[in-house]
């Protein structure tokens, strides 16, 4: 059977016969849309009548898993259909999964949901075969990629790690539970029995996934959760279908306006957007309109601000959106050396980007240029700029290493480095194929002079020493470092 859209689920229900449903479900992807889906899905399979007993819900831990096939190969106590559920079920993930694990953890613990933040530590101690020990201070580094400038200071983990011992939270044995599934799949349940298994993410490479789209079907629920034009058009979609499904229920509207207000105080958290579209039903009342004032006035600011919104505004050099996005990021405790690393990237990436304008590469780039022009002129130009970059680093490398004497490691030694990929901090083009991002860098680096950078990085530089070294308010040197940035072209010298 095939895979299909959550917006295609309600047509493949449509009509449907007991006998046409088939045996096995994954559904995957976003937590609202997965569970919306799921409830359904079991409507449609299960008369409410019969729900209390022909419906059979297992929490989706590994543990779980033997129970919940048990489940699904054991009739119901009155004849007619069973549905057997491992709902938000860990068996897809892997150990690729180890930094989306660690963010959904950290996203969990920031949202105050400590039980939701320790089932995903959990996974991934599972996932990695690891110990409490294993993740303790002294040797989480040693045994997790905790990327500092993501994560920020660690002591999150203490916390989230305090909860499971004094809870008597278990590890669950690194047993090949997803082996076990995909058996009972291929051989297939009892007639009128079915499994529907759900879960926020779904390798497709796994062979468990793909025996499940051969012998069932699979609902994806994913929804892009990056930055791109792509992504957001894509997430903008998802919250105006909840918006108008929501609104519709009610005989209520929304004007663009509050929408955008609505959306700047959330984000894309889809259960946040919903219950507070939800606040605003009730607070107007028996009013049709809901207005940006009503948002202002009902709703607190709960969005996220990720670390580009502030590296973008800075990049802008707009003054105000970076000072609020410092503030926000701030009070959301990321650590003030997170945000100077973000900065500092950003800089030495617009620093790069100006010495490409100024190479014989970029005599054709200027502002002005429309962006099918710069796909087809320009970036060849930056793909060349980049080789080019890489071939010198590959030759001082050569030099140095001559001259260190480390010309005579072992032949084992030179072939892994050989092997090693390019520094990507080094090329302006780290993904060729998505040519608009790297426009607007180009643009944004218009705004900066080459000895303006030469400027920030100083600054940048003594800003880092600030921060490590003295007791100076960390606010304070951000603030004035941003200022700095963020000040007129004529004045930037000044300070």
């Amino acid at each position: 059977m095939p895979e299909i859209n959550y917006r295609e689920l309600n047509n493949y229900l449509k009509d449907r016969k007991a006998g046409d449903f088939a045996s096995v479900y994954l559904i995957y992807g976003q937590e609202l849309l997965y569970k919306n889906s799921l409830e359904t899905l079991v409507r449609a399979l299960i008369p409410a009548s019969q729900r209390s007993l022909g419906y059979d819900p297992v929490e989706g831990t590994n543990e779980n898993i033997k129970e919940a096939i048990e489940r699904s190969n054991t009739y119901s106590l009155l004849s007619g259909t069973k549905v057997v559920a491992i709902c938000d079920s860990k068996i897809f993930y892997s150990k690729q999964d180890q930094g989306g694990l660690l963010e959904k953890a950290k996203q969990a613990y920031d949202s105050d949901d400590i039980k939701k933040a320790a089932a995903y530590l959990l996974s991934l101690l599972s996932l990695l075969n690891l110990s409490y020990d294993d993740v303790s201070k002294a040797n989480r580094t040693k045994t997790i990629k905790l990327d500092i400038d993501r994560f920020g200071d660690d002591q999150w983990i203490d916390k989230i790690v305090t909860f499971c011992i004094e809870n008597s939270l278990a590890i669950a044995s690194q047993e090949d539970n997803a082996a076990l599934l995909q058996n009972a799949v291929e051989k297939g349940f009892p007639k009128g029995n079915h499994l529907i298994i759900t879960t926020d993410m779904a390798d497709k490479r796994r062979k468990l996934f793909k025996t499940i789209r051969e012998q069932g079907m699979i609902i994806d629920c994913s929804v892009p959760t990056g930055d791109r034009r792509a992504d957001r058009m894509a997430q903008e979609a998802v919250l105006s279908e909840r918006m108008n499904e929501i609104l519709g229920q009610f005989g209520k509207r929304m004007d663009k306006n509050a929408y955008m207000a609505l959306y700047e105080m959330t984000g894309f958290d889809l259960r946040t957007f919903s219950n507070n579209l939800q606040k605003l039903i009730s607070y107007v009342g028996d009013r049709k309109n809901i207005t940006a004032d009503d948002v202002e006035s009902v709703l607190k600011r709960t969005k996220k601000d990720p670390i580009y919104d502030l590296t973008n505004a800075v990049s802008e050099r707009n003054m105000e959106k970076s000072l609020f996005f410092l503030d926000t990021l701030l009070a959301d405790n990321l650590h003030p050396l997170q945000v100077l690393a973000a900065i500092t990237n950003q800089i030495r990436r617009l620093l790069l980007i100006k010495d490409f304008v100024q190479s014989p590469h970029g005599r054709e780039w200027h502002g002005g240029i429309p962006f099918h022009e710069f796909k087809s002129r320009i970036m060849p130009a930056i793909q060349a700029y980049d080789a080019d970059l890489l071939g010198q680093r590959e030759t001082w490398d050569r030099m140095l290493s001559k001259h260190t004497g480390k010309d005579n490691q072992p032949s084992e030694n030179k072939d892994k480095k050989k092997k090693a990929g390019p520094v990507t901090d080094l090329v302006i083009a780290k993904n060729p194929n998505n040519p608009y991002p790297v426009y607007q860098m180009l643009l944004k680096s218009e705004r900066f002079t080459t000895d303006e950078f030469i400027a920030v990085l100083e600054l940048l530089s003594q800003t880092d020493l600030s921060l490590k070294s003295t007791g100076q308010n960390p606010r304070f040197l951000l603030e004035k470092l941003i200022l700095f940035i963020c000040q007129e072209q004529n004045n930037v010298n000044s300070g």
